[in-house]
């Protein structure tokens, strides 16, 4: 019986979280959004930029932990996106780049990944 009552409770903190995940995504996607309109050295490219180090350094974190539940190959997989999307961002940051449609195109696909497992 305690077993069950565990599990229940463990899926649904799981499903929060991915839940939260998720809502942190389409958050970042609206800032980047505004920021793709209002253009790389305006107020909204800032706040993308800002948000989309904070939001991938918990999830880097989060990923580099042992005792994080993924299968080993999906977070290194993860990782690897997350570096790429923080060394971009940077890039849009100093300049180098100048459109943020592709940070948008892989934020929204980890998004919808994340609905499918709810």
């Amino acid at each position: 019986m305690y077993q069950a009552l565990y599990e229940e409770v463990a899926q649904e903190a799981s499903h929060r979280i991915r839940q939260d995940e998720q809502r942190a995504f389409r958050h970042s996607i609206g800032l980047m959004e505004k920021a793709r309109r209002s253009g790389i050295n305006s107020r909204e490219s800032v706040e993308a930029i800002f948000f989309i180090n904070r939001l991938w350094g918990v999830l880097l974190e989060d990923l580099s932990r042992r005792d994080n539940e993924l299968p080993d190959d999906l977070r290194a997989k993860l990782i690897s996106i997350g570096i790429w999307i923080l060394r971009y961002a940077e890039e849009i940051r100093q300049g180098k780049k100048s459109d943020f449609l592709p940070l948008i195109e892989v934020s929204e696909c980890i998004s919808k990944g994340l609905g499918q497992n709810q």
